[in-house]
């Protein structure tokens, strides 16, 4: 119990509702989906929510259940009931990281950017903090600001409406009609439902071979699968693995493994495996294949430029992505080629560019 995330959690009620209502079909809001989520990532020691409970007399049962402090924000006269609501979540959010050090999580449910400067201040304050918001109504400059960030909409148990079906429009009449047929009944088009857009794993796995070797390349020792996710955080708060149809993040990283993009072996604890990039395979016919490209190009005496020189491998390779194999630019790559020994890469003064020629075999 000591090694577990003591959590508080603070819900701008009103906010997080009336998201859900406007971009929900309007159902209601339901505070199962993120107490789930909260109780995988630690104890939740703290609930409260803040709003004029007058406007939700149906909810505060639900979050009774639950065990959720309601905090009654009445409207006053001449005085916004939502900066109310603001500024005591806020007071009482940095009261409790003063007052409660064994708290280590901070939960925010909220989309408003009004936000930020409390987060900011919790992080200054050494505590994570977690966002919780309706992605439609949540503004762009809250998610970076947190340490992760769980949209409502995506988490598991929370019923999303399908696009609404486009009525027909009844066609126009040319000319005057002496008998006005009986309307008949409208029948909604019945097409496929849109789905969201899949999310990319190619993309996921340059992003996840950048992450490692800049963790290798800082000289930190070696990577882990937790400490690969963290750092995966930290550049989008909004990550995660289930957003590309993996269960856990373990499952993702043997996806990419057998897909040859990382290598995995036993880490210093267990479940959590050490993550690498692999040495030899991917890498070496990369760099073979720009050894034959320049060769084609040049001849065994020649040189080539390296402008337009990717443009070259991508003909004779279309899937070729320097960034898939941890290289963050297609000079970086030219300049790991060389140091291996599959070209010669020298600085032109006259030509005011790299030029490349083959090694001898």
């Amino acid at each position: 119990m000591d090694q577990e995330d003591r959590i508080a959690l603070f819900l701008d009620y009103e906010n997080l509702a009336l998201g859900v209502r406007d971009h929900h079909g309007g159902r209601p809001f339901d505070f199962r989906p993120i107490a789930d989520a909260l109780a995988e990532r630690g104890r939740v020691v703290v609930r409260r929510a803040y709003a004029d409970w007058s406007y939700f007399d149906e909810d505060r049962r639900m979050l009774t259940r639950s065990h959720v402090e309601l905090i009654e924000i009445p409207q006053r006269m001449g005085f916004s009931r939502k900066n109310a609501a603001d500024i005591k979540m806020a007071v009482d959010a940095v009261e409790l990281a003063f007052e409660r050090g064994y708290i280590s999580t901070f939960v925010i449910c909220t989309g408003d950017s009004d936000f930020t400067p409390l987060v900011h201040k919790l992080r200054e304050l050494n505590k994570r903090v977690i966002g919780v918001g309706v992605e439609k109504s949540t503004s762009a400059l809250l998610p970076p600001a947190c340490d992760e960030f769980l949209y409502y909409d995506r988490l598991e148990g929370v019923d999303v409406p399908p696009p609404a079906a486009r009525r027909p429009r009844p066609a126009r009449s040319t000319g005057p009609s002496p008998v006005e047929p009986a309307p008949e009944p409208a029948v909604e088009e019945t097409g496929p439902v849109e789905e969201e857009p899949s999310r990319d794993v190619d993309t996921l796995a340059v992003l996840l071979v950048q992450t490692v070797a800049g963790m290798q390349g800082s000289g930190g020792g070696e990577v882990t699968a937790s400490g690969l996710k963290r750092a995966l955080l930290r550049k989008d708060p909004t990550f995660s693995e289930s957003n590309y149809g993996f269960r856990t993040f373990g499952e993702l990283l043997r996806h990419l493994a057998a897909s040859n993009v990382v290598e995995l072996a036993a880490g210093p604890a267990k479940g959590d495996p050490e993550v690498s990039l692999p040495e030899r395979g991917d890498r070496e016919v990369a760099f073979g294949l720009l050894r034959s490209v320049v060769v084609d190009l040049a001849g065994e005496g020649g040189a080539v430029a390296l402008s337009g020189l990717k443009d070259q491998l991508r003909r004779a390779r279309p899937d070729f992505s320097e960034k898939k194999l941890g290289y963050r630019s297609f000079l970086q790559f030219c300049k790991a080629a060389a140091t291996d020994g599959a070209v010669d890469l020298r600085w032109s003064a006259d030509d005011g560019d790299y030029l490349l020629s083959p090694q001898p075999s």
